[in-house]
């Protein structure tokens, strides 16, 4: 057998670009985009992103270069996502929320030659580069912009996005890579931990998760999916090109909101969509919200959801799948794999089972919970703590520029140390207990917030919560609340009311200390709340002086 190796047939670069070739073909006549009154069909799109990757070329992009994009989830951006490697460039979508001084630190470090920017972030990105020192190399900028809107101030841009498309080539031979590890995008991380960093994926990678997430979650040929999940956020779990492999019909949504979403879903018959569990907490607690006449799946993570959110959520009509993964992973890597036998049971049980992240995907290689410090597998009880470590081929290339926050969680040993804190239960099912940094730490008892949150959320009042530690004098640390409330509960419920709750459902170390009502929750643009700005608020507060359970 020794005689046999690769050869340039069986050794083509795997890379998602391709699934937008087939597509065309298959389904060349069938709705690929819709947005308002405007339709697209994958042979339009096909041909769009062709137009478009060309023009990119003649700005002088060369091979590897870094292109950015800051946009909502309209056409454009979708099309990007293939237009841009097209042209053999790097694609870096930028979170649409950010500020501008942390959009000109991601373009700096990214060296990005490029900018496509939609007309709501104009003055963001202008503000940005304007941060620029006179030695920095200034980007390109292309304006995105929507039919009927008109810009009184276009200065500084190259060209339109439509200009693009109408002048670019729609013969364009689009550059294929030429390895598969090949870098195809550069993520920068949430910044749910306020410090984001630079992830940089590869051809093959991002091909690999895209097929697995599309067989993880029985995605069929031909769904109808609404953009609900930011194209930005980790290349919108991977679907902005596993989409294109289904001859899906893509539902595109400039801005979230539930009401704009169960009229969406009603109107083009919406089978899928992409979530963080705030995201079901709204559908759920939307004002007349009534059952689905037909059920739409969705596919949330991002964040432990809490059980009682799943169950009202499920009890609309939407049938939930739950998994795990980071912009690290590009996609979800670890599945909470339903059994058929817990169907049988009650829907409180079968909201608990669902909150678990689960077992790893169909592709994926491994992962495990680990003692941090020996290495070694923690016991498989529910209850005991680790790190979730985890290997396969859709990880990382690494960080951006950053070589030993690469080597100090990409180890030898042959696992990606993810920073999270999980118990693995009897049955092999992985359950997240917190980021390793939201641990609270209390009279020496490690603590969950997690935990906390999902008792907070069983509340009838309670619409967002999220625990983080606060210094005490007596035992280090307590759990400190930050809770939002049901629009028509305002006013009308105490911090004792909230607290005395906890007291019956946790255990006295477990029980906040402190409840803070706000009216609104920190988040990032997926949803993620801010724990880091909530960490700082409690910080601010003081310590508790004299602390009790």
């Amino acid at each position: 057998m020794d005689q046999f190796h690769p050869r340039p047939a069986n050794s083509s670069p795997l890379t998602p670009l391709t699934f937008l070739d087939r597509c065309a073909t298959v389904y060349g006549d069938c709705p690929s985009l819709v947005y308002g009154n405007t339709t697209y069909t994958w042979t339009e799109t096909r041909q769009r992103c062709l137009r478009v990757a060309s023009s990119i070329t003649k700005l002088g992009i060369k091979r590897q270069d870094v292109v950015s994009v800051i946009a909502p989830n309209v056409p454009a951006m979708y099309e990007l996502y293939f237009a841009i490697p097209f042209a053999g460039a790097v694609i870096n979508s930028i979170n649409t929320r950010l500020d501008a001084r942390t959009v000109s630190v991601i373009l700096a470090h990214s060296g990005s030659k490029l900018v496509f920017v939609d007309y709501d972030s104009v003055s963001i990105v202008r503000k940005a580069i304007s941060m620029f020192t006179d030695n920095m190399p200034k980007p390109m900028l292309v304006l995105v912009i929507d039919d009927g809107v008109l810009i009184e101030d276009s200065r500084g841009f190259e060209c339109t996005y439509d200009n693009m498309v109408e002048n670019g080539d729609p013969n364009f031979n689009w550059i294929r890579p030429v390895s598969e590890w090949d870098p195809i995008t550069l993520n920068y991380t949430s910044g749910t931990t306020s410090s984001p960093k630079g992830v940089v994926h590869c051809h093959r990678g991002m091909f690999i998760i895209a097929v697995d997430s599309l067989i993880e979650w029985s995605v069929p040929k031909q769904p109808v999916y609404l953009w609900t999940l930011p194209m930005f956020h980790a290349n919108g779990w991977s679907y902005t090109w596993g989409m294109a492999a289904v001859g899906a019909t893509n539902i595109c949504l400039r801005k979230f909101d539930a009401a704009i979403i169960y009229d969406l879903i009603d109107k083009h018959g919406v089978t899928h969509m992409c979530g963080a569990p705030v995201v079901l907490n709204m559908l759920s607690n939307a004002p007349g919200v009534k059952r689905l006449k037909n059920p739409v799946n969705i596919l949330t993570a991002g964040a432990p959801p809490p059980a009682a959110v799943l169950a009202r959520a499920e009890a609309i009509g939407f049938v939930i799948s739950h998994g795990y993964g980071l912009t690290e992973t590009g996609g979800l890597v670890v599945t909470c794999a339903w059994k058929k036998e817990w169907d049988r049971f009650p829907a409180t049980e079968r909201a608990r089972l669902k909150a678990r992240q689960g077992v790893r995907t169909v592709v994926f290689t491994d992962m495990d919970v680990v003692d941090p410090e020996s290495g070694l597998s923690v016991t498989r009880d529910g209850s005991t703590l680790g790190e979730v470590v985890l290997r396969g081929g859709c990880l990382m290339l690494g960080y951006f520029k950053d070589p030993e926050g690469t080597a100090k969680c990409m180890r030898e040993n042959g696992w990606f140390y993810t920073g999270d804190v999980a118990v693995m239960h009897p049955d092999g099912y992985l359950e997240i207990k917190d980021r390793s940094k939201d641990v609270i730490i209390s009279g020496g008892e490690n603590l969950s917030s997690v935990e906390v949150e999902s008792i907070l959320y069983t509340h009838p009042a309670v619409n967002e919560a999220a625990v983080v530690a606060r210094a005490d004098e007596f035992w280090g640390e307590t759990p400190c609340a930050f809770v939002s409330l049901k629009a028509e509960m305002t006013g009308k419920v105490t911090e004792k009311e909230v607290i005395d709750y906890c007291r019956g459902k946790l255990p006295g170390y477990m029980v906040p200390k402190t409840v803070v009502f706000k009216d609104e929750l920190p988040k990032t643009s997926t949803g993620k709340i801010k724990k880091f700005v909530l960490r700082e608020m409690a910080k601010k507060m003081g310590p508790i002086r004299k602390g009790r359970m």
